[in-house]
């Protein structure tokens, strides 16, 4: 089965995902699968409920950090994370998301965001740490139990 992606080395951040077609905004990038669940957060953990953290099976754990990615992400029927396409991705072009999409917290890499993006936000955060502005950009394409513990913590400062 084509997949429409690859892993490849890259020359600034060791490995990465690739596409090897096309994608338009909208499609599914990568179908997400649970592998297995964790005890805990870790490097490679999504976060799927306040408490709960598994690993995905395949590639997923090969995509790298960008502040401004070209997939979000949409929780599936499995509770999985699919990658979906935000813009038009082009063949050769490296598929990127946001970890503060899946993550209320961030806590297993530098602090220094090495992205390279025009936007960077120079350090990689969780949702929680994220410009507010930043998080209207991401709707739709984020999963949804970060919308509910931003609900749940903005309830405690009340």
């Amino acid at each position: 089965m084509k997949t429409g992606y690859e892993l490849r080395e890259t020359s600034e951040k060791g490995e990465g995902i690739f596409a090897t077609k096309s994608f338009k905004t909208g499609d599914i990038v990568m179908i997400g699968v649970i592998k297995e669940v964790l005890n805990g957060n870790n490097s490679h953990a999504s976060q799927i409920g306040e408490f709960e953290h598994v690993l995905h099976a395949g590639l997923i754990t090969k995509v790298n950090h960008s502040c401004d990615p070209n997939c979000g992400i949409r929780v599936n029927e499995t509770g999985a994370h699919d990658f979906i396409a935000r813009r038009d991705i082009r063949i050769n072009e490296e598929v990127t998301f946001d970890y503060a999409m899946r993550n209320y917290n961030v806590n297993y890499f530098p602090k220094q965001c090495e992205c390279g993006s025009q936007g960077c936000r120079g350090e990689i955060t969780g949702w929680k740490d994220l410009p507010a502005e930043k998080k209207k950009e991401y709707e739709g394409f984020v999963a949804p139990y970060l919308l509910a513990l931003d609900a749940k913590r903005s309830l405690k400062k009340v």
